[in-house]
């Protein structure tokens, strides 16, 4: 991918080589970090080269009567107005250039837009959320309905304290994982990922190799669900826990269109459930569950940045097997230190869901050691 903005836009940090170049770059420097570990093999995902987002945000800046999607400078130290972005996906691309002629024909909806956000998905599903530092009316809401119906998308209206949603807050999606689809629906504010093409492979890969685990799955940190219904199909039960009240609704709801019976969703941070497990608290949100009803015997973690509080990385080794997803290779090998006193890794797979940045996630999966 050749870019114009390279060098200039802080969205890519890594630039100066091809993509296969600065993937490898990476891999390397992972690879000498975890040297400690003794990996034999690491499984390397590759991304696409270009259009690879499935959702991206951009600054707005204003000229007169004009506006610009604009970027953080590589240097940081203001906006860059842009044209385009090859990282993002054709629907997306294709979007930009359009909604940027509409919103500069109507005064309401150009006027103190400060950012667009873009949610799209491979059924071309698109919804859009418009950000602005002013009150929205009713004006507003008629000329947004108006630019919906106009180029048949979604929009959601937000402003201090304000949220206007024009027809629907959500996308429809559906992945194609070992040849069977999965149906999800994503809120719009909700997290998901960003690159679909290696989300697939990280279901992939993580539903490859847990399907001779036996009895139960814990997971935590589950978001809307986008590893758990896939991989329910590996174990008898399945509880999944999260904090966000989107993602949970979102989750239940995914569970339905897939027509899965044996998950439960409850909303808890990691440190409650390891609480409720080990009968140190009772939670109303458990109402109803019945935890000695499980076997558990697998963990499944997909933690933040931050990676594994020290409760819950005591907590996990009650189990046989840990399948841990990191998007931070340096808190990953902080717990995997600890972990690894008691654990084997068995598997460790790369995935580059952000080209041209110096990040990658990680797949990690860990069986307890016999003594």
């Amino acid at each position: 991918m050749r870019c114009i903005y390279f060098s200039k836009c802080g969205s890519c940090k890594l630039y100066e080589e091809g993509y296969e170049a600065q993937f490898f770059k990476k891999v390397n420097i992972i690879k000498d970090e975890f040297r400690e570990f003794e990996i034999e093999n690491f499984e390397l995902f590759k991304s696409k080269d270009k259009n690879f987002r499935d959702r991206a945000e951009f600054r707005i800046v204003h000229d007169k009567n004009h506006i610009n999607y604009a970027m953080h400078k590589l240097t940081k130290d203001g906006l860059l107005p842009i044209k385009s972005c090859q990282i993002v996906n054709p629907m997306i691309s294709a979007a930009m250039k359009i909604l940027k002629k509409e919103i500069e024909k109507k005064d309401i909806l150009r006027e103190k837009l400060f950012s667009i956000e873009f949610l799209s998905s491979s059924k071309k599903d698109l919804l859009t959320t418009l950000i602005y530092h002013k009150k929205l009316d009713s004006k507003w809401q008629e000329e947004a309905f108006k630019l919906s119906d106009k180029l048949d998308i979604k929009i959601v209206g937000r402003s201090r304290k304000v949220k206007i949603v024009i027809k629907e807050e959500f996308i429809n999606e559906e992945l194609l994982i070992d040849n069977k689809i999965y149906k999800f629906r994503y809120f719009e504010n909700s997290f998901t990922q960003p690159n679909s093409f290696i989300n697939r492979q990280m279901i992939s890969w993580a539903k490859k190799h847990s399907k001779d685990f036996k009895g139960d799955l814990l997971e935590l940190y589950c978001g809307h669900g986008n590893f758990t219904i896939p991989l329910s199909e590996n174990f008898n039960k399945v509880l999944a826990t999260e904090i966000s009240k989107t993602s949970i609704k979102s989750a239940v709801l995914n569970t339905k269109l897939n027509d899965i019976e044996n998950i439960t969703f409850v909303r808890l941070s990691s440190e409650e459930i390891s609480s409720a497990l080990n009968k140190e608290r009772e939670f109303r949100r458990l109402k109803g569950i019945d935890l000695d009803s499980f076997n558990f015997k697998t963990v499944l973690v997909d933690p933040p940045r931050a990676g594994l509080d020290k409760k819950t990385r005591d907590f996990i080794k009650k189990f046989q097997n840990i399948i841990y997803i990191s998007c931070n290779p340096m808190t990953l090998k902080r717990d995997l230190k600890e972990l690894c006193l008691d654990f084997k890794i068995e598997k460790f797979a790369l995935f580059d869901q952000f080209p041209y940045t110096t990040h990658l996630e990680s797949g990690v999966i860990l069986k307890r050691q016999k003594r």
